[in-house]
């Protein structure tokens, strides 16, 4: 099995990818009016109309409810990243902070109130993703 993409289901297509394109650096990509997809090396994150939801299923899905994901951004300064935000992009629910599993990171939140989670591994065991006694630990991401 392979992971394809992880989709957001909105309201406002354009804002949430042009909000997804900014904060990444990477150029959406409009499938459809109703579709679009941010396309990283290690992963994609896809945007949906709420207007596809009758597709999949009456009432299986609602924009702006999430309260249990977070996605993670693996970068590469996340301070840098965190202090060149452009004003309005997204609410900055955390400073940047080290984390005691060796990442140093900051959470905002999306246009429609998802969770972004930046970092950036601290030292070499974060980066590895091996924790203090040399054991393999699931890494969160790569870099975007």
């Amino acid at each position: 099995m392979h992971l394809a993409a992880t989709r957001i289901l909105t309201d406002d297509v354009d804002t949430l990818l042009a909000f997804y394109a900014d904060l990444t650096g990477v150029d959406a990509v409009r499938r459809h009016p109703m579709f679009g997809e941010i396309r990283t090396p290690t992963g994609t994150l896809a945007i949906a109309s709420t207007a596809t939801i009758p597709l999949l299923g009456e009432g299986v899905a609602e924009a702006r409810a999430n309260r249990s994901i977070i996605l993670d951004l693996q970068v590469e300064d996340v301070d840098a990243v965190s202090r060149a935000l452009p004003r309005g992009t997204g609410t900055v629910a955390d400073a940047p902070r080290d984390m005691p599993w060796g990442n140093r990171s900051f959470l905002l939140r999306d246009p429609d109130g998802n969770l972004v989670n930046v970092f950036t591994p601290l030292g070499r065991a974060a980066q590895k993703g091996v924790d203090e006694d040399g054991d393999a630990r699931p890494v969160e991401s790569r870099p975007v």
